[in-house]
């Protein structure tokens, strides 16, 4: 079943992040600022058009286990992943 990242589903502890509309050169100092604002047990509904490889590589170097990272749909063109704040550093 696909994600429709148009159609915002704010669960408990839960904040979306639609990468689409964030200019690309600041899009990854956005999702950095946005990940170290949650709290443990918070998560980050990420949506993007592609895949981005890169950005996770560098979360988990970054953060490594404190952040789990979840696809939620992998659909061309759409892809919904969660992070989720599990501790803090």
């Amino acid at each position: 079943m696909a994600h429709d990242c148009s159609i915002p589903v704010i669960a408990e502890g839960v904040y979306p992040f639609d990468a689409r509309g964030v200019a690309k050169r600041f899009r990854h100092a956005a999702i950095f600022g946005a990940l170290a604002a949650l709290k443990p047990g918070e998560c980050m509904r990420f949506c993007n058009d592609h895949d981005p490889l890169p950005l996770l590589s560098q979360i988990d170097g970054h953060y490594g286990p404190r952040i789990n990272i979840a696809y939620v749909s992998r659909e061309p063109g759409e892809i919904v992943i969660d992070f989720k704040v599990l501790s803090q550093p």
